[in-house]
């Protein structure tokens, strides 16, 4: 990834982009999902057994995974039940592409399923990134991100208190490819989309490794890390395939990767991933972080 400083990386809007609804792969049902945790030995980076595991996929299913009523710590924007309404950032959203990207994310809304995820205080991205496995090479971190498991969820943003949740209505983002992640939070926001985090992306590929394609990739703006005065650092971290360029080696080229982009940067080939929400279901099976 070619590094520009940030500060120089503010540039006039981009051309309007098509506001054509992304359409990932449908993620399996949730008890499918619990068994490939369990396969890949998520439950134990977790702390958790397996029945505790399959046992929330049978609660959650059974109270109906898809919606939120009924539920503890739902999250609808990038905020939390009860919390306040993040600020927008003045001049960064691009308002005359707003509604028209709305319209593809609320056309898409339901097209990503409903996934399992792993709280990121009991699995970190670290633990997470080699098992995403391509074309049978395992997913890594770039060797410039050894902080990775440092970035957390914005305080704008509050997973559910539970070790286990639901994150519904995902959407890859690809109508605001092109867009900065200065410029995407904000109008996400605005949409009532919340960012996924960093491991819940790297989760919904371990799912359904289709969604990640070539040219058709996401940043995972949810999560972010926070230097020691309180500012943003100025990388947002995102998952794409491998070139097999640079210090990645040949070795990684097709593989899985987590790295980062500057927060002011556009990519072409980039989507925002993010969700309608995030709840786990009263009565579910699920243990506190």
């Amino acid at each position: 990834m070619p590094r520009t400083d940030p500060v120089a990386s503010t540039v006039p809007p981009a051309p309007s982009t098509p506001s054509t609804p992304s359409a990932p792969p449908a993620l399996p049902d949730l008890r499918t999902q619990a068994e490939r945790l369990i396969e890949l030995g998520v439950h134990e980076i977790a702390g958790l057994t397996p029945t505790e595991v399959r046992a929330f996929a049978e609660s959650a299913e059974s109270a109906g995974s898809a919606g939120s009523a009924g539920s503890a710590g739902s999250t609808g924007s990038a905020r939390s039940a009860g919390s306040a309404e993040p600020a927008k950032s003045a001049g960064s959203a691009k308002s005359g592409e707003s509604a028209a990207s709305s319209e593809g994310a609320v056309a898409s809304e339901s097209g990503g399923g409903v996934l399992l995820a792993v709280h990121p205080d009991r699995a970190r991205a670290s633990a997470l990134a080699p098992l995403l496995l391509r074309e049978g090479k395992p997913g890594f971190v770039v060797t410039d991100m050894p902080d990775v498991d440092l970035f957390v969820p914005l305080d704008t943003l509050t997973p559910p208190a539970t070790a286990l949740y639901l994150v519904t209505g995902l959407d890859r983002g690809d109508h605001m490819a092109n867009w900065s992640p200065d410029e995407a939070l904000p109008a996400l926001t605005e949409q009532g989309r919340t960012p996924l985090l960093l491991t819940e992306g790297i989760q919904w590929v371990l799912h359904q490794p289709a969604v990640l394609e070539r040219n058709r990739c996401f940043m995972t703006i949810g999560s972010r890390l926070r230097k020691p005065g309180g500012t943003l650092d100025a990388r947002t971290p995102a998952i794409w395939i491998s070139n097999g360029t640079g210090r990645d080696g040949r070795e990684r080229r097709n593989a899985p990767k987590v790295g980062w982009c500057w927060a002011g940067n556009r990519h072409t080939w980039l989507g925002f991933a993010s969700a309608s929400g995030r709840h786990a279901p009263l009565g579910s099976a699920a243990r506190t972080p």
